[in-house]
Parts: C-alpha cells; sequence; structure tokens
C-alpha cells in the first residue's frame, strides 16, 4: 500500500510485546509506509520522568499525529484499558483548540464518518 501505518503499542513490561520482531521486519521493509512506536509502562520514562503509557509516547508526536487526524484518509483504531482515551483526549484537545477546533465536537465527526474507533474494556 501507498499509504502509512503508524502502530502505537503500550505495554507493562518489554516481555509483554506481542510481535516485536515482526513488527520490527515490516518496519524495516517498508519505512515509509510503517511506523512503530512501543510505550512501556514499567521500564520506559519520557523527558520529565513519568511512566511511559500511550497517551505519554503519542505526546511526543502530538502536531504530526494532529496533522494526520485532520485529513480525511486517516484512520484511528484504538483498543485497550478503559481510561486511556481520556489521556488522548487530552492531548488533542489543545491541538485542536490551536485551530479553532472543538476536539470533542471533531471526534464525534471522525467517528460518524468511522475515522475513528475504539474498543475499550
Amino acid at each position: 500500500f501507498n499509504g502509512l501505518a503508524w502502530l502505537f503499542l503500550g505495554v507493562p513490561t518489554s516481555s509483554s510485546l506481542l510481535y516485536k520482531e515482526e513488527f520490527e521486519k515490516m518496519k524495516e521493509k517498508a519505512p515509509e509506509n510503517f511506523r512503530l512506536d512501543f510505550a512501556v509502562s514499567r521500564e520506559q520514562k519520557n523527558e520529565k520522568g513519568e511512566k511511559m503509557y500511550i497517551q505519554t509516547r503519542m505526546a511526543e508526536y502530538a502536531n504530526e499525529l494532529w496533522e494526520l487526524l485532520k485529513k480525511d484518509n486517516t484512520y484511528v483504531y484504538m483498543c485497550g484499558l478503559r481510561g486511556m482515551e481520556k489521556g488522548i483526549d487530552d492531548i488533542m484537545v489543545s491541538l485542536a483548540a490551536n485551530d479553532g477546533i472543538d476536539w470533542l465536537d471533531y471526534k464525534k465527526q471522525l467517528k460518524k464518518s468511522e475515522q475513528w474507533n475504539v474498543e475499550v474494556y
């Protein structure tokens, strides 16, 4: 494919990373089309010394992610523990506001167009 697939995978310990080698091979094979970022909460910290959760890792790329979310051909599939989506919303609220956009309304539009898909448990 010609697009970009960007996987953010979060786990408590690196021994819990599923398909790590396979994903890394995909990244090697198609670096322009496949990006991979891990968030290992019990082993990694951000520059503030906080645990590295998915939302913490995504915050490092916040502006780039926001630019992608403004495109009609961007699709988000998020799954994991209930509550993780709040951290991502927190990142997007201020980025959207910088463009004069209300994030919660915009997210509703993304959901309606099936571009924002969340499965939490």
